[in-house]
């Protein structure tokens, strides 16, 4: 982290905004300045650290991932997969994924992290919009047969490799078929450093972003991206060198670029790995203690579920730090947390676009609900309709204004690949508009209230959904709830709750009319839900964040007695 940062420690947040600087190497290859020079200066350093739901727990250092990694490099060659050549991976959490994204860079090609839970189609879109090479899987559970379905429609494949957890099962597709395992294995482990390898502001990572409306985009970050995330691990997260730090996410979204690779590694952190297949509150705490961390990030999600397990402070003894993100955590979660564990979770704020936007950092006093303040890579302001600063307490968009040009920051995205609307609409000379809300207090605090799209305006009113579910949480019956926007023909929109009961609470309309109440009597009375739906779950990504798309686009088809 010295090497890229002229300076670490700062006496106050006002001198950290100010002085904090991140210096990029002209040529800069994530995995060979920072994994294979760990690898030469301390081959034993530990670099991750992995377990599965029976606990069985696997090391690997540094100099592991560096030999791994070049197998890997020589079979994709091997392959025929060069510089520029886009590999679309999903591989869930098997230490694969760490070990073949530094493959990737390694040949400068292009990743492509995707969800295990995608479909036939969305596969086959994925790869005809990146104009996909290559999908490496893993053979576990419908992974395969989805990718299979796709191999006929998508375009652009040219081979396939499957990574097999048992037998190997190598189908006929009409393009070459490898058994990943296998074929790193027997590969030649002596890379050669291409010449002309990518680096600096060539393509390094593409994710795809679903909005409410539309395809998903294509975001597209360079090999200098993974620095940006120093702010993130070490200022945010607040690693430990030599320490272990765990992020709750599938290598399919971006969240695991956050907090399970990038930031950490440049900051001298081993990563943890939970390979689950479902998140499980009692396994969850069973994975932390075989794992050990000593710093924890997670899905406001996690903390929800936490709370309501028989939890022991010993369960997070380990854990000397612990932050959030995703979505913002409720002040009730964070004090019932803060109760059990003696941890103050460190709420941050950001998007699969940027690294950590807005967190809080260790120079002031965490305010429950609040995201913090701007990190100091980012000219960020809460502004109106026209573009003019807000004043404080008006909610408003959150706005980067120094995305483009000499200025602009590490870590933040190139734009939407291959995406001229989607940029225009993004974009107004060098201003980025994240299409979230927010709201900042006269302390410089960041309130976040929702997407743009979130927000609902009824009767003239503009309510986050955040502020509802947050006073939501404070009554007992409510494990998860989510809120959204329902059309109404005489207030534009009314605001609708879907909630997940706590155990020993049965749906009525008697409780229906006190969470009404309850919610007039917490936060302002035109807040309060006029519609409540109990379901059994709420629909939700892999990472945990609630898709409240999903929910509206279900009460299209439904009438609802307001």
């Amino acid at each position: 982290m010295n090497r890229y940062c002229p300076r670490i420690e700062f006496d106050s947040y006002e001198d950290f905004k100010k002085n904090f600087v991140i210096n990029v190497p002209e040529n800069f290859n994530f995995a060979y300045d920072i994994v294979d020079t760990y690898a030469i200066e301390e081959p034993e350093r530990q670099a991750l650290v992995w377990c599965n739901d029976e606990y069985s727990v696997k090391r690997f250092t540094f100099a592991d991932i560096k030999r791994l990694s070049d197998k890997t490099a020589n079979f994709l060659v091997s392959a025929g997969i060069g510089k520029g050549d886009k590999v679309m991976l999903m591989l869930k959490q098997r230490p694969e994924i760490w070990v073949t994204l530094m493959a990737l860079c390694k040949i400068g090609a292009v990743a492509i992290p995707a969800s295990f839970q995608l479909k036939s189609h969305d596969i086959t879109y994925r790869c005809d919009a990146a104009d996909v090479k290559m999908i490496i899987c893993v053979d576990d559970g419908d992974i395969c047969d989805n990718v299979y379905e796709a191999l006929g429609e998508a375009k652009t494949l040219k081979s396939l490799a499957v990574l097999f957890d048992n037998e190997a099962n190598l189908r006929p597709a009409g393009i070459p078929v490898y058994d990943f395992g296998k074929c790193v294995d027997e590969a030649d482990e002596n890379w050669v450093r291409p010449e002309n390898y990518a680096c600096g502001e060539d393509m390094m990572l593409l994710y795809f972003s679903s909005g409410t409306t539309g395809m998903p985009k294509m975001v597209e970050h360079d090999f200098t991206y993974p620095l940006g995330h120093i702010t993130t691990a070490y200022y945010w997260q607040r690693v430990i060198d030599g320490g272990v730090h765990l992020t709750q996410s599938d290598s399919g979204w971006a969240k695991f670029a956050w907090g399970k690779i990038f930031g950490q590694w440049v900051c001298g952190s081993a990563i943890a790995a939970y390979d689950t297949e479902k998140f499980d509150p009692a396994h969850m705490i069973m994975a932390i203690k075989a794992l050990e961390p000593t710093t924890f990030c997670a899905p406001a999600t996690i903390y929800r579920f936490l709370i309501k397990e028989d939890m022991k402070p010993r369960d997070f003894a380990s854990v000397k730090h612990a932050c959030v993100a995703g979505e913002a955590l409720n002040p009730e979660v964070f004090n019932k947390f803060y109760s059990l564990t003696g941890l103050k979770v460190a709420d941050g704020f950001g998007q699969t676009e940027t690294t950590v936007l807005i967190a809080n950092f260790k120079w002031f006093d965490i305010r429950p609900g609040s995201v913090g303040k701007p990190s100091p890579l980012y000219d960020l302001e809460v502004v109106d309709e026209d573009g003019e600063r807000c004043e404080d307490g008006m909610v408003g968009n959150i706005v980067i204004r120094n995305a483009k040009g000499s200025n602009k920051p590490v870590g933040l995205f190139k734009g939407y690949y291959i995406n001229d609307d989607a940029n225009a609409a993004a974009f107004n000379g060098s201003v980025y508009n994240t299409g979230d809300m927010g709201w900042r207090d006269g302390d410089g605090y960041i309130w976040f209230t929702g997407r743009n799209d979130d927000v609902i305006k009824c009767s003239g009113y503009r309510i986050g959904p955040f502020e509802v579910e947050s006073a939501l949480h404070t009554h007992p019956s409510v494990l998860e709830c989510a809120v959204t926007a329902v059309p109404d023909p005489v207030r534009g929109q009314v605001v609708k709750a879907t909630i997940v009961l706590s155990k020993g609470y049965v749906a009525s309309d008697a409780l229906t009319k006190e969470l009404q109440q309850h919610v007039k009597m917490v936060t302002a009375p035109y807040k309060y839900p006029r519609i409540i739906e109990y379901v059994k779950e709420l629909p939700k990504t892999t990472s945990g964040k609630i898709k409240r798309s999903d929910i509206r686009n279900a009460d299209v088809k439904k009438e609802w007695k307001k």
